[in-house]
């Protein structure tokens, strides 16, 4: 575990993090992606908001992109859904996944704590968004770094 965004996780548990995104992403039409910075200065909801949008993920066909952004150095993290996702999770659904991530990371588990957000946001984006024969990838699964 490394002491900047890009190489907090090594190869292989970037790797593992693509695979759990493409994983979620196959039979569903949601999109689900993975930023990571340094640090982030302000408040983190504030931050991971602006990076959903500068990441284009409110422009989803169906708006159901989910970020999940952490900032390693403080040690700060967030889950954003767009408005398609969140009008048909239930109401605590967001907290649910960030106590389950927090549990995880409290173990140094990060790799863990993220494959699990990115599972059970997939399985509800499965539920609520199949995939149609007509879906393609709207964005990218490699995980994105922000400034070193």
């Amino acid at each position: 575990m490394g002491s900047t965004a890009r190489d907090f996780f090594s190869p292989q548990e970037q790797e593992e993090i693509k695979d759990a995104i493409m994983s979620a992403e196959l039979d569903t039409s949601g999109e689900i992606r993975v930023h990571i910075e340094n640090s982030c200065s302000g408040d983190v909801m504030d931050r991971a908001a602006f990076l959903f949008k500068h990441l284009g993920m409110n422009k989803t066909a169906l708006r159901n992109g989910v970020l999940i952004y952490l900032a390693v150095k403080n040690r700060r993290f967030a889950i954003i859904g767009d408005q398609g996702i969140n009008a048909v999770v239930p109401e605590n659904f967001w907290d649910n996944i960030k106590s389950d991530m927090l549990a995880c990371f409290r173990k140094n588990q990060f790799t863990e704590g993220l494959v699990k957000a990115i599972v059970n946001s997939g399985e509800h984006l499965k539920k609520h968004f199949p995939r149609a024969k007509s879906d393609s990838n709207e964005l990218s699964d490699e995980i994105s770094f922000g400034k070193e």
